[in-house]
């Protein structure tokens, strides 16, 4: 995955040139540029629209007793999102205006979710095929199960 990133510094600019040039030679240099910046504004606006109203249900999660958990992972891909959208472009537009709508948001979040395992303090891309259960007997019997439960440390 990190192999990607120098890549992606590389070529999305050079898409969103692509895509300024083609858009500009269509509608004109200044329509172009004020649609940039009208995509600008308006992405800030409803970023401001959708932050507040995760942060509300954040809220409401937390004197519930409910740990926010999607709330807070809406708040990162928002940020993404926001990102996203003050920098000039109708690519990152795109994607940018993709992270404020809340089922394309939701949908992303699910499938980063379920492309990870949490393992300890923090996400791990998971890569492993099979899990084979604590005492790596490689029987594959806990394969695909999930089991809950509390932890503490007895020190």
């Amino acid at each position: 995955m990190l192999r990607i990133w120098p890549v992606l510094f590389i070529v999305i600019p050079l898409v969103e040139l692509y895509l300024i040039i083609e858009v500009g030679s269509v509608i004109g240099a200044l329509w172009t540029v004020l649609l940039v910046v009208l995509t600008a504004v308006v992405g800030v606006t409803l970023l401001r629209v959708q932050g507040f109203s995760t942060l509300n249900r954040a809220r409401q999660n937390m004197e519930m007793g409910t740990l926010p958990a999607m709330e807070m992972m809406e708040g990162i891909v928002l940020a993404v999102g926001g990102a996203l959208l003050i920098t000039p472009g109708f690519l990152t537009d795109t994607l940018g205006f993709m992270c404020l709508i809340p089922v394309t948001r939701r949908a992303f979040i699910r499938y980063v979710m379920r492309r990870s395992i949490i393992h300890g303090q923090g996400f791990y891309h998971h890569t492993r095929t099979h899990y084979d259960g604590p005492d790596n007997t490689g029987s594959g019997q806990n394969q695909g199960r999930t089991i809950e439960g509390e932890f503490h440390r007895d020190d």
